[in-house]
């Protein structure tokens, strides 16, 4: 069996990696931007640092901010109208997950417009063309997105989040640039931070895994570990260093799968517009504990990248009930609600969420195979 990695052509990274921008559209020969983002980071002036650069070095552009946390199939489709009227030959997107999401949408169906219902883009859609060319600007430090072939929309008639596994989607160029994240709300970066942590944990132990993939994912966890406390203090450097480690998960995950807590968050997400990082969050340590038995020497790795102390002597037993302990002392430090109460969750919902959950393509990738009644038991220890 052959294992694949798809990664951008071209990334930059660190203070500045937005001076870049103009070079590589001026290089592509693009002649208009479409800009996609939320209006937050308009507001916050994000999105001038990026379009002043374009409009210092006379390129066009259109500005598209209606993007929402959760992006659903309406704003897709808007998205789709606008960049269609706008005239534009590439798309820029600046922000988190959502944003880029949003962009990689509307870039794949103008490009493929056999798929303009966007519901059919779940799972692996066979689309034929690459996406409308995809430059990525995060501004949160967790998703990845900017480096990843998956998104994900949510259905508001259905109230439900779909995943879409697509190859051609992948930004051609990402501008991870720490100064464009020291914005972030200390709650932003907790929860994108603990976001980028379940990327790398679960990434590390999904059925797909790999040398190739494990190499990237046990040193994001490191990365993390050491940094998110920082990050989320508003340290700078602690800001950088997520910056780099978010990407480094992103890079192994979105090649090899994830698992049961994005099955079980992307419900979530669809049924009380809980931000994504935050369910992650919540979850990730009592999956951890469910999926531990089935794991091999893993949870020592992730032991020991976490930073416990011991790891060697500890049984195998011991390694792995540290590595649960050691994620969730993380989530606490940085502030990470405990309990699904927290977020809006109704013991009268779980049933269905559950039957949601099973069904996301994420769920396929857990080391333990799993059914609607453990993972309905799993949210109600949560409550």
């Amino acid at each position: 069996m052959a294992n694949r990695m798809i990664l951008n052509e071209t990334s930059y990274f660190g203070a500045g990696a937005i001076q870049h921008i103009t070079e590589e559209v001026s290089k592509r020969r693009f002649k208009k931007a479409f800009v996609v983002t939320d209006k937050g980071l308009v507001s916050a002036g994000l999105v001038e640092k990026v379009t002043s650069l374009l409009t210092e070095n006379n390129l066009d552009f259109t500005l598209f901010d209606k993007t929402i946390s959760n992006p659903t199939v309406a704003i897709v489709k808007k998205g789709i109208a606008e960049f269609k009227a706008a005239g534009a030959d590439y798309i820029l997107a600046i922000g988190g997950g959502s944003p880029i999401d949003t962009a990689k949408a509307i870039g794949i169906v103008v490009a493929n417009p056999e798929f303009s219902d966007i519901v059919s883009l779940e799972g692996e859609a066979p689309t034929k063309n690459p996406s409308i060319p995809l430059l990525a600007v995060p501004t949160t430090s967790g998703t990845a997105a900017e480096v990843t072939i998956n998104y994900v929309i949510t259905d508001e008639e259905k109230k439900r989040k779909f995943v879409c596994v697509d190859v051609h989607d992948i930004p051609a160029v990402a501008f991870v640039d720490s100064e464009m994240m020291l914005g972030m709300p200390k709650s932003l970066a907790a929860a994108t931070g603990m976001d980028a942590l379940t990327h790398a944990i679960e990434g590390y132990i999904t059925k797909g895994a790999w040398e190739m993939s494990d190499m990237l994912h046990i040193k994001a966890i490191e990365i993390i570990a050491r940094s998110l406390r920082a990050s989320v203090a508003g340290e700078l450097a602690g800001r950088e260093e997520m910056a780099l480690g978010q990407y480094i998960a992103g890079m192994g995950f979105s090649n090899v799968g994830l698992g049961l807590v994005h099955g079980m968050a992307h419900p979530l997400g669809a049924w009380y517009d809980t931000p994504h990082g935050v369910a992650n969050a919540i979850l990730l340590p009592t999956v951890m504990a469910y999926n531990k038995e089935f794991t091999g020497d893993k949870y020592r790795d992730i032991a020991v990248a976490m930073g416990v102390e011991g790891v060697s002597e500890m049984t195998l037993e011991e390694a792995r009930n540290a590595a649960v302990e050691a994620v969730r002392q993380l989530g606490i430090d940085v502030g990470i609600p405990t309990t699904l109460t927290e977020v809006g969750f109704k013991e009268e919902d779980v049933m269905k969420i559950a039957e949601d959950a099973l069904a996301d393509v994420c769920t396929g990738g857990n080391p333990r195979d799993t059914n609607v009644a453990e993972i309905a038991e799993l949210y109600r220890s949560l409550i």
